[in-house]
């Protein structure tokens, strides 16, 4: 493959997990980067024993996470075609990588979401209020820009130089609907590909908390609107 590929996952106290998701990657990825949230647990040490490059993010926010290993990139002096973003929960399959990638190669596609579809989830592994909020999301999107999405997935790829175009800035929750937000906004080629969807390892963070569940559906309410109307 002549495509360069990094990966970025976002941690937050995943050691239990982030050796799985590291290991299940495909062996042509050119970079594995882990940027530790604020741990309290092992998963930097875990991820640097797998050789994965571990970056260290003291501000918390699952947004600041990402953008540390996006401002990793940007200023590498070597050459990105691709960014993929996944949890370190290991609730996504990183094997399913290959296909989230293979439109932007094979059909010139800008950004690729993998839609965590019914069929495909196991028994449980997305909480009732995640469900009513990607639905939600997702249907003011279609509402108010004609929208094909239907899932605010985590496990996304997108083209390096269409990511940096972006100017991506939430620091929290939010992060995810702002890049969906702004790929429909600038036009850019997008599709989502089917993926499979197992029960996370570990308590999530957003959706294993009521209050985590009011604050995300905040932020995504708000960047909605904001798009909406401008």
């Amino acid at each position: 493959m002549t495509e360069t590929i990094k990966v970025i996952i976002p941690a937050y106290n995943e050691a239990k997990s982030i050796g799985k998701v590291i290991k299940a990657l495909p062996s042509f990825v050119n970079e594995i980067i882990v940027v530790d949230n604020c741990s309290t647990d092992e998963t930097a040490i875990n991820a640097q024993k797998l050789e994965a490059t571990v970056l260290k993010e003291i501000k918390s926010g699952y947004g600041n996470a990402c953008l540390k290993g996006v401002n990793y990139i940007n200023e590498q002096k070597t050459r990105t075609d691709i960014v993929v973003f996944i949890d370190g929960d290991y609730s996504d399959y990183p094997e399913e990588l290959t296909k989230i990638i293979a439109p932007i190669i094979e059909k010139d596609i800008d950004f690729v979401i993998g839609a965590r579809v019914k069929n495909l989830r196991a028994k449980g592994s997305m909480q009732p209020q995640q469900i009513f909020g990607n639905w939600l999301a997702t249907f003011l999107m279609r509402v108010f820009f004609k929208s094909r999405f239907t899932d605010l997935g985590p496990f996304r790829a997108i083209k390096h130089d269409v990511l940096q175009s972006l100017k991506m800035q939430d620091p929290t929750y939010g992060w995810t609907v702002e890049m969906q937000l702004k790929i429909l906004k600038k036009k850019y080629k997008y599709l989502e590909i089917p993926v499979s969807y197992r029960n996370r390892i570990g308590v999530s963070k957003v959706s294993g908390t009521l209050k985590g569940s009011i604050f995300a559906g905040i932020k995504i309410l708000t960047w909605i609107l904001k798009y909406s109307f401008k």
